[in-house]
């Protein structure tokens, strides 16, 4: 037992069967979820102006096009399976490696938790006598991603780019209905949503909860990275993929809210859950929210398949760096690391017996930034440590564009733990449980070295 994590035993091989139409289908897939079908009334709520709101959304945009030009660079000078934890390890060593790649990890994981709620709760809405089996569903959509990963890398890119061609023609479908249609009556719009107070003025705390809820909305952007050992061109298609993702989701959540601006008045948008919906009622009636919600379960299903498929991916490049029991290097005949996918399978049930999708969301929301904020923190250690090293993509206006991108990122950080200190409590506690883990790996390392 006391070598486990550095046996004999081969390191399994990765296979090079995806393409640029992948890497495009995991960016749009795993930032088009359900939570934009949600998230457009709570911004509106916290920032009740119509003006503020778009440029927010602009905004979250160009703030996610700034982080590509990052990552651009990071992915092509170490294009190895493991997502953030690379080249946090190479600037900074084991131990901040393994807590990045920890964190990551984690926070895949909660993803998936957090959207089989989000499939079972619109489930219910289509169909209400299942509401009474949320965790049932919520773990049997997670179950249907796990056979279909375990199936093979090509199946599982199947119903990647499958499922997001669909959803985002879904939503086109969407926005162009409810461009289309004529405004709610204000006496219909009122009678939609449950009873409001009235907005409170304009605040830069509200903008910045508001700058929040959206940046959470265009995470995921980056779910590419994770497979670049998968994509013989991976150098070359990957940066093009994550600018054309993230130009791509600007436009579609610019117009959704400029839709949704057109067809609600701003009381009526604040105090929607599914806006959508409300916006959608004068051309389909009392069917439009079963609409909505049909559409939502299509979204979330489609970014749980995509987190789940990621998330062996990072426990496989720490398991070969000997950060991680060696046995999550596995990989089957058919391309996916099968130990690494099932012990991320075991953990996202976990946490949908224990959590709810409000506390998921909030955990996944606060490692993710953790996570960046480590990896935008390499950028800086690897031109420092490794001047020298091939970089087929350099970060435009280094340094001063990705430190401005790194400052905003610390503060949203700060922002995030502040007002929500359970979340954060819990974050700081899960990330501290790896480091035990690491120390004793580190000193297996030096044994094994030794020896």
């Amino acid at each position: 037992m006391a070598n486990f994590a550095l046996n004999k035993r081969p390191i399994g091989q990765l296979h090079k069967v995806l393409g640029f139409s992948f890497a495009l289908a995991i960016g749009m897939g795993n930032v088009i979820g359900a939570g934009i079908m949600r998230t457009p009334g709570a911004v509106v709520d916290n920032a009740p102006s119509q003006a503020i709101v778009m440029g927010l959304w602009v905004l979250g945009g160009i703030h996610c096009l700034l982080l590509a030009n990052i990552t651009s660079e990071l992915i092509t000078a170490l294009p190895k399976a493991g997502g953030s934890y690379v080249p946090v390890r190479a600037a900074f060593g084991d131990a901040l490696g393994l807590m990045a790649g920890w964190s990551d990890w984690l926070a895949a994981i909660a993803s998936v938790a957090a959207l089989g709620v989000v499939c079972a709760n619109f489930i219910a809405m289509i169909l209400p006598a299942t509401a009474a089996y949320t965790v049932t569903i919520a773990i049997a959509f997670a179950a249907i991603s796990f056979v279909v990963n375990l199936i093979g890398v090509k199946a599982s890119a199947f119903a990647e780019i499958g499922g997001s061609l669909l959803k985002f023609l879904f939503l086109c479908f969407i926005i162009g209905a409810i461009f289309l249609s004529p405004p709610l009556p204000l006496d219909a719009a009122e009678a939609s949503g449950p009873t409001i107070g009235a907005a409170a003025p304009v605040s830069l705390i509200g903008i910045l909860i508001a700058y929040q809820l959206i940046y959470g909305a265009y995470g995921g952007w980056s779910g590419s990275i994770y497979f670049v050992e998968e994509d013989a061109k991976a150098t070359s298609h990957l940066p093009r993929a994550m600018f054309l993702t993230v130009c791509t989701i600007i436009i579609v959540y610019v117009l959704l809210n400029a839709a949704l601006f057109h067809a609600l008045p701003i009381d009526a948008l604040r105090g929607s859950d599914l806006p959508a919906a409300t916006a959608l009622a004068v051309v389909f009636g009392p069917l439009s929210g079963k609409i909505v919600a049909g559409c939502a379960v299509l979204l979330a299903a489609n970014a749980l398949h995509g987190n789940l498929m990621l998330s062996p991916r990072i426990l496989y490049g720490l398991g070969r760096d000997g950060l991680f029991p060696r046995v999550a290097t596995r990989v089957n005949q058919t391309g996916t690391p099968d130990v690494a996918l099932i012990l991320g399978f075991a953990l996202a049930m976990i946490l949908i017996l224990t959590g709810g999708f409000e506390f998921l969301f909030r955990l996944m929301g606060a490692l993710i930034i953790f996570s960046f904020v480590l990896y935008e923190a390499s950028l800086f250690g690897l031109r420092i440590r490794q001047p020298d090293l091939p970089r087929p993509y350099r970060a435009k206006f280094y340094p001063w564009l990705p430190a401005f991108v790194m400052v905003v990122d610390v503060g949203l950080l700060g922002l995030y733990i502040a007002t929500d200190l359970f979340s954060g409590a819990v974050m700081v506690a899960l990330v501290a449980l790896c480091m035990p883990f690491g120390h004793y790996l580190s000193r297996q390392k030096k044994r094994a070295a030794a020896a």
